[in-house]
């Protein structure tokens, strides 16, 4: 393989195993600034239970996220250095408010918070994790700005001397529309995330052990939660789309395999056969694709043969078409997994209305199989977003084959399998440690713990 394939494959192994924590972190410090508040306000003991618990799992998730995040800014240097140096100018400023304002904000607050409890005042203890998750929110931010200028390059020049992007607005880059929606979309899609685990694993204790107030309340949590974030990303996706497509309008095509341009185009709910045109069997909903769109029951929609051909004359001979399978199959994973979990939730609120969900065993039993289509989205949605991008790495502006480093296969070859190695082994600690302190008995006292355990959480 090429070192370019290579590389590809080296920084989309290393960012999807990084983007099993992102989320999960994000979603769990929000979850646990409105735990606390609620124990805060009322006092009451199950709410400092639910706290105590899944601040642990907060705890492992975020330790293994930073472990796993430290790769990825040193790849853009390693493997994708042209790249880089098209971008640095535009890329430094929202990576280092990233790293020098938000991490730092999240990673002292988190330590005030779990080394400060009965040392400061309540108060400035649930401040602490408040700025937590500010930190967590404000560094989705501000990656995402970045990543957003790759989709869809605003506020820039490029040097004719140097022949490199310049920004010339960090507001244009904030107010990105491509930023607004996506920012919008990962926040819901980690609240998700955390809104799934809490169920599952309240889920889990209550079939296990037995009716217990801090895990009943947690599952309903889960559950409001997850309905909302469902409920809202819904809208926000729609938005999204309706950006994509003005944007990029190869994306659109591409994950609908829509060859040729329509007026109320319909969409495909599966696709048997290939997708090159020639379907063997499909189920399609008539119109929706142009709703999706434009918002019009009758939309146009541009076909993958007149994008191509349109940026083939604006940008210069060549193919700009993605690999459809991926867009078409990953788009649908991702809307498949996100339909499963509003209607889950909905389930879980009826339950809830008749005062029921306690008894429902089966329901407390399949939200820890739930717990798995959050990670499938978010994996789906980023392989989707960055695979419909292609052969772009910077729209319009950046090819992906003329930003890889001059290096060679074996080099990233030996690094790409040391990675793929290390990544594989913190997965692994990463869920064996969740598992544990998930079936963990809240009653149970720490194993060794004497009067200062309740000092650490």
């Amino acid at each position: 393989m090429s070192p370019l394939a290579l590389s590809r494959w080296q920084f989309g192994i290393t960012t999807i195993y990084h983007f099993i924590f992102v989320p999960l972190t994000i979603g769990l410090a929000l979850a646990l600034a409105i735990m606390q508040s609620a124990h805060y306000r009322t006092r009451d003991p199950k709410y400092q239970d639910m706290l105590d618990f899944f601040s642990r799992l907060f705890a492992i998730n975020f330790a293994i996220g930073v472990v796993t995040g430290i790769v990825q800014e040193f790849q853009f240097g390693m493997n994708w250095s042209d790249y880089s140096i098209f971008v640095g100018n535009i890329f430094g400023a929202p990576l280092a408010i990233e790293g020098l304002l938000a991490f730092f904000l999240e990673s002292t607050f988190l330590g005030i918070w779990l080394f400060g409890k009965d040392r400061i005042s309540a108060r400035l203890h649930l401040f602490s994790i408040w700025m937590v998750s500010i930190g967590t929110i404000f560094s989705a931010l501000f990656i995402l700005a970045a990543n957003s200028f790759m989709q869809h390059p605003v506020g820039y020049t490029v040097d004719p001397a140097t022949h490199r992007a310049v920004m010339t607005d960090f507001f244009a880059l904030l107010t990105n529309p491509a930023l607004l929606t996506s920012f919008f979309h990962t926040i819901l899609a980690a609240i998700t995330t955390a809104a799934a685990v809490i169920l599952a694993v309240s889920g889990y204790q209550l079939v296990k052990r037995g009716p217990n107030p801090a895990f009943a309340a947690a599952a309903k949590f889960g559950i409001v939660t997850l309905f909302l974030s469902m409920f809202f990303n819904a809208f926000v996706g729609h938005v999204q789309g309706q950006v994509m497509t003005k944007e990029q309008p190869m994306k659109m095509a591409a994950a609908e395999a829509l060859y040729n341009t329509e007026s109320g185009a319909s969409f495909s709910l599966l696709t048997i056969g290939n997708l090159s045109g020639v379907p063997v069997f499909q189920i399609r909903l008539p119109h929706l694709l142009s709703v999706l769109a434009t918002n019009s029951w009758n939309g146009e929609v541009e076909g993958i043969n007149q994008v191509q051909a349109s940026e083939a004359k604006q940008y210069g001979a060549g193919s700009y078409v993605p690999a459809v399978w991926i867009t078409y199959w990953t788009f649908r994973i991702m809307v498949g997994a996100g339909i499963v979990m509003l209607l889950f939730s909905v389930v879980g609120l009826y339950y809830m209305w008749k005062k029921t969900l306690l008894r429902q065993r089966w329901f407390l039993r399949a939200s820890i199989w739930v717990a798995a289509l959050p990670f499938l989205a978010n994996a789906t949605g980023w392989i989707f977003t960055e695979m419909g991008r292609q052969p772009w790495i910077v729209y319009g502006l950046l090819k992906t084959a003329s930003g890889v480093s001059q290096i060679t296969s074996v080099s990233v070859f030996i690094t790409l399998a040391g990675f793929t190695l290390i990544y594989t082994v913190l997965a692994a600690v990463d869920g064996v440690l969740m598992l544990r302190f998930s079936k963990r008995d809240i009653s149970a006292p720490e194993p060794g713990a004497g009067h200062e355990s309740e000092l650490v959480y």
